[in-house]
């Protein structure tokens, strides 16, 4: 006979599974706790992964600083003489004033250094003097030409209305500028390089060709 006691048979029931079941961790929790949180919700132990999913941006270095401007051409320099100076140089003077294509042929020659000769730029403003009267329009580009050359500043005005204006004042200011500057305008533009060669200690004279030897 079957006798009524306690039963034995476990209760499966699913309360008693989950009592005995260990703690599960806690649901990830929302997007708004970083890293660090989360790793101390769930382990317990504080974990930073900063560095892992964020990883530090590298900056470029900033630029070197920009060297200031410099100018590489200094303020032009004054002329030697005055245009109003004429009689410093009675020479140049009256050559100027009887001659003015002469002097002109000069200043050409050593202001295309060489390309032209005296007597080529002397004839040319002879023939612009007679025909048109305005050899003065030829002359003042050679002025400004000068100036470039020398850096000279662009004095009392512009170089057109000084040759129109005074033509003689401007062909003797600048045949004396010439001569302050180490050139004598009567030998010409090789005339002048031969002489610096010479003064340098250059020997210029043409060698002989020896006759052969046996």
């Amino acid at each position: 006979m079957y006798t009524s006691g306690p039963s034995h048979i476990h209760n499966d029931s699913p309360n008693s599974v989950e009592a005995s079941a260990p703690p599960l961790p806690p649901p990830p929790p929302p997007f708004a706790l970083d890293s660090y949180e989360y790793s101390t919700l769930t382990t317990g132990i504080p974990v930073n992964y900063s560095n892992q999913y964020n990883p530090p941006i590298s900056t470029p270095p900033p630029p070197p600083p920009t060297p200031p401007a410099v100018n590489s051409h200094s303020s032009p320099v004054p002329w030697s003489t005055g245009l109003c100076d004429c009689f410093s140089d009675c020479s140049n003077c009256c050559l100027t004033c009887w001659c003015p294509c002469v002097a002109f042929g000069r200043i050409a020659e050593i202001v295309d250094r060489g390309s032209t000769s005296c007597g080529v730029s002397g004839a040319l403003y002879t023939v612009i003097l007679c025909l048109t009267g305005w050899s003065c329009l030829y002359s003042c580009f050679y002025r400004s030409k000068l100036r470039g050359q020398n850096f000279l500043e662009e004095s009392p005005c512009a170089d057109c209305c000084i040759h129109c204006w005074c033509e003689g004042c401007a062909l003797c200011q600048e045949y004396r500028e010439l001569q302050n500057r180490g050139f004598d305008l009567s030998i010409g533009w090789h005339g002048n390089m031969e002489r610096q060669r010479r003064s340098r200690g250059v020997d210029v004279t043409p060698l002989e060709p020896q006759g052969m030897t046996r």
